[in-house]
């Protein structure tokens, strides 16, 4: 049984330079036989946070949040990539998250930060770790960090030079790490009801 992973990407820049690592680990994902989804938050394109899902009475949540919360709930697991912006997270993605609560619980999330720079998002995905957890998820304790990035990844999110390298090696932990969490948290799912 293959396992569905939904990985967000949050940047509304212009120059997006970190879907090059989100096409790296839908591609390194997709490549082990997972069914991979890239969720886009600026193709997705939700207003500012006014009520999240939950808040709309059952049938009355604009089709857009309707869609997303399938999507969700129908996962095993997430990855989150994630930039930073003057040491904190991309608000682009946040927005996203901060729209759902429930449809989150009791899954296992996974952060791949980066940057331009050589701290490679580190302070965004340590952030991040603290908000997921907030959220139901267990993040896992691998995490990938690339910086900086356009000396790691193409365009299309092949890697290049000594840090693409780096990436290449890193990419299977972090990937069996999700896996392995994957599989846990879906086996204590269908074997319990959640404790809340």
């Amino acid at each position: 049984m293959t396992h569905r992973i939904l990985v967000f990407y949050g940047s509304y820049r212009s120059d997006r330079m970190g879907i090059r690592l989100a096409r790296f680990v839908v591609a390194g994902l997709r490549a082990r036989g997972l069914d991979v989804e890239l969720i886009d938050a600026k193709a997705v394109g939700l207003p500012m946070l006014d009520r999240m899902y939950k808040e709309y009475k059952k049938g009355e949540a604009p089709a857009v949040l309707e869609k997303l919360a399938g999507q969700i709930r129908e996962a095993d697991g997430f990855v989150f990539i994630t930039g930073e912006y003057n040491w904190g997270v991309q608000p682009g993605l946040k927005n996203l998250t901060d729209h759902f609560l429930e449809e989150w619980f009791w899954r296992p999330a996974a952060i791949a930060s980066y940057s331009a720079g050589r701290f490679a998002g580190a302070r965004s995905a340590t952030a991040w770790h603290g908000i997921l957890s907030e959220m139901g998820m267990v993040v896992i304790s691998s995490s990938l960090a690339v910086g900086p990035i356009a000396q790691t990844l193409a365009e299309e999110g092949e890697p290049i030079g000594e840090g693409g390298k780096a990436l290449v090696r890193a990419f299977p932990r972090f990937a069996d790490d999700l896996e392995w969490w994957v599989e846990a948290a879906k086996t204590q799912r269908q074997q319990k009801a959640p404790p809340y």
